[in-house]
């Protein structure tokens, strides 16, 4: 198998996580960062042995860069995407694909008219519990998915959204806990449930005066097989508790994830703090084997770094992906569905009325899809 020269956009502290996957993988041949601060640019590559840039293309068109990972703040995905794509570039992008569906849609159509493979980073899907759970809903162990629910209580101080210059701003982070923290736990509610028909939502700040952004969201939903889902998300319990993705079958057995726990993991600022385990196993005949799951996964947590592990998985997958001419295992439509998700809940509480799927950029829209001067 042949080796993808290989480039960072970003600087920041999930960027760090890339450099050293990338550094690691025989897919890989790491060459080359680029950022609008050459002199931080320039630190980065320090640390790694890579050459610094000042634009996507320069790297790419100097570097000789045939495929990417796009670790700038949410609003700043979509530019160097595309300008990646039109370069033929391929593309991995950091969680969320982006801050908004027009943008979503931009980086998609590039990359359809580029020929380009176009990812979007959600690596809890390789948790082991994760998959677990996802087997046993295809398998129809627990009949219909019917019920679906995301609880994700957790914390984040001053300090924290003191860290980087853009946190806990709608222009340079684009949303709260939606757009920051939530996006695992939204994606794998669409994915174990399915295609959502209709949502309603509330969001607000509860007790972050010195931000912008929310830190508290709920909806209910409707799934387009039938089946209801409720999501209660916030940053505002101290000190951090978890996040939870649970769903419950037609035949009456349930299955779910812990997928965080102790703190919320704030990537180049903490660890990941417990194993993600299967905290909820009803499937008929299958009760026992909880206790064994859980003890397999704190045993195999303990040997790995889990802040690095799953990234390098799915940054192997990518590369491959590229390789072997084939859609990475988490392509950008899906990486459209959570941001559709949580668009619906800030264009819910902007109307005051349940919403539909699927949802379509609002071209010209003033408000930045409800996130401005919306909240109750």
């Amino acid at each position: 198998m042949g080796r993808v020269r290989t480039g960072i956009v970003g600087y920041g502290k999930v960027a760090h996580t890339h450099a050293e996957a990338l550094a690691l993988l025989p897919e890989s041949e790491f060459t080359a960062v680029c950022g609008r601060d050459l002199e931080r640019a320039r630190a980065f590559a320090g640390q790694y042995g890579v050459q610094a840039y000042a634009s996507v293309g320069e790297m790419i068109e100097r570097g000789r860069v045939e495929a990417i990972v796009v670790c700038t703040p949410h609003p700043a995905h979509a530019a160097p995407v595309v300008a990646a794509a039109r370069m033929g570039v391929h593309t991995l992008v950091e969680k969320p694909l982006a801050a908004s569906l027009a943008d979503c849609d931009a980086m998609i159509s590039a990359a359809r008219e580029g020929c380009v493979r176009l990812g979007v980073i959600s690596q809890r899907r390789l948790y082991e519990p994760v998959q677990r759970v996802k087997a046993a809903i295809d398998a129809g162990k627990i009949g219909e998915p019917m019920l679906g629910m995301i609880l994700m209580l957790g914390w984040r101080d001053e300090a924290y959204y003191r860290s980087d210059p853009w946190r806990g701003s709608w222009e340079f982070e684009g949303g709260g806990v939606l757009v920051n923290q939530a996006p695992h736990q939204l994606d794998l509610l669409q994915w174990f449930m399915g295609p959502i028909e209709e949502l309603f939502g509330y969001w607000d700040n509860l007790n972050h005066p010195t931000i912008e952004v929310e830190d508290t969201a709920v909806a209910v939903l409707r799934f387009g097989n039938g089946g209801l889902g409720t999501i209660v998300v916030s940053n505002s319990q101290k000190p951090g508790i978890f996040g939870k993705v649970h769903v419950h079958g037609s035949n009456g057995a349930s299955v779910g994830v812990q997928t965080d726990g102790g703190a919320m993991f704030i990537a180049g600022m903490t660890s990941v703090l417990e194993p993600p385990i299967n905290d909820l196993w009803t499937v008929s005949g299958e009760e026992a084997i909880l206790p064994d799951w859980q003890e397999q996964d704190r045993l195999a947590f303990s040997a790995i770094d889990a802040t690095r592990h799953y990234h390098i998985l799915q940054d192997q997958d990518f590369l491959r992906a590229i390789l072997e001419d084939r859609d990475p295992m988490i392509p950008g439509e899906e990486g459209r569905k959570t941001v559709e998700l949580f668009t619906a809940i800030y264009r819910s509480q902007r109307d005051r009325a349940p919403v539909r799927f699927p949802l379509d950029a609002e071209d010209g829209s003033h408000d930045f899809d409800g996130r401005l001067g919306s909240s109750v």
